[in-house]
């Protein structure tokens, strides 16, 4: 099991990549950057392979809407250059709210784009000449006002023709469909021991078809990490993060992390959190949130109670525990987990 970390978005871009540069020398070994509707991503990530060696650098994550798949393959081909092959490009569909409000764009067949824009960066990475006519078309035809294009290959030539692939996805068809194509697999609100009950089957329904050259689907999750004796209030950190997505990531009806806390148990706390952050009540939506959703996607308590939540992930399947460190000494925490790994 590898371990890394988001970067925090919300704040400071720099000393965020600092931070978590600094934290190479411990054993973190990859870090995620993520953009929603703030500062892009692949600045950041740029920024951050020049300051690192070792770590893995990825997108958590970049939409299938706002830019092109051949922008996309560039953009992932580049930060590889740059860190010597260490991208991983982390992508998804983000959902309705950011894509219509954010973006300007109709948030359409997010599965096709999603299987297409994949396939598309593996071809460019291969250096194919591109002649593809689907949601996009590679060269513009004529009929939908294209006079000069031509089918073309990435001009340079990626370190990498096999760039790790990550989808963020949650919803049944849309894991299905992240088990069958991709390298991994990037949920978000994962509770270990409620995983196999709610993805089970859309995991082996993708499985099944999924190439036998792809190996095994690797799985990225966790959440924060607090060891000591005092360690377990910290949980509560999680709460407004929980209340954001719960409550406040999508319109009634339009919210996949809401369906997600739907699907986990929590139906009337999930509506209730609905409720109040809409109403601009966050605070209330925070406390609202079930003690024990706090509780199993966190890794904070005693060191050994910390133990016990690290093998519930691996037993979950997840391959690279994410972590976000919580107190002064985030290299010590690191160190810790690593050397547990």
């Amino acid at each position: 099991m590898e371990l890394s970390m988001l970067l925090d978005y919300a704040g400071d871009p720099r000393r965020a990549a600092d931070g978590a540069a600094a934290l190479e020398s411990a054993g973190l070994d990859a870090v995620w950057v993520a953009e929603a509707w703030g500062f892009d991503s692949p600045t950041i990530m740029g920024y951050l392979a020049a300051r690192t060696e070792r770590m893995k650098i990825g997108s958590a994550i970049v939409n299938v809407y706002s830019r092109t798949p051949a922008l996309i393959a560039q953009t992932a081909a580049g930060l590889d250059a740059m860190s010597g092959g260490r991208a991983l490009l982390g992508l998804g569909a983000s959902g309705p709210q950011v894509i219509e409000g954010w973006h300007g764009k109709p948030y359409d067949k997010p599965l096709g784009r999603t299987r297409e824009t994949v396939d598309l960066c593996r071809r460019i990475w291969r250096r194919e000449t591109i002649d593809h006519h689907g949601i996009t078309d590679m060269p513009l035809p004529a009929a939908k006002g294209g006079r000069h294009g031509k089918p073309l290959k990435i001009l340079t030539r990626p370190v990498r023709d096999r760039i790790p692939v990550y989808v963020a996805s949650l919803g049944p068809a849309n894991v299905a469909l992240t088990a069958e194509i991709a390298d991994g697999w990037l949920p978000t609100l994962f509770i270990p021991e409620k995983a196999r009950a709610v993805w089970g089957s859309a995991l082996a329904e993708g499985a099944a078809k999924r190439a036998p050259e792809l190996g095994p689907l690797q799985t990225v999750a966790g959440g924060l990490l607090a060891i000591g004796e005092d360690a377990a209030a910290a949980r509560d950190l999680a709460r407004p993060q929980i209340a954001l997505y719960v409550g406040g990531m999508g319109a009634v009806g339009k919210n996949f992390y809401n369906d997600l806390a739907v699907a986990y148990g929590y139906e009337e706390q999930a509506r209730r959190i609905q409720e109040l952050y809409l109403a601009g009540r966050k605070r209330d939506a925070a406390a609202a949130v079930p003690d024990e959703f706090c509780e199993l996607m966190t890794l904070c308590g005693p060191e050994g109670y910390v133990r016990e939540r690290v093998e519930a992930f691996r037993e979950a399947g997840v391959t690279m525990l994410n972590v976000t460190p919580v107190g002064p000494d985030p290299a010590r925490l690191i160190e810790t987990v690593k050397s547990w790994l």
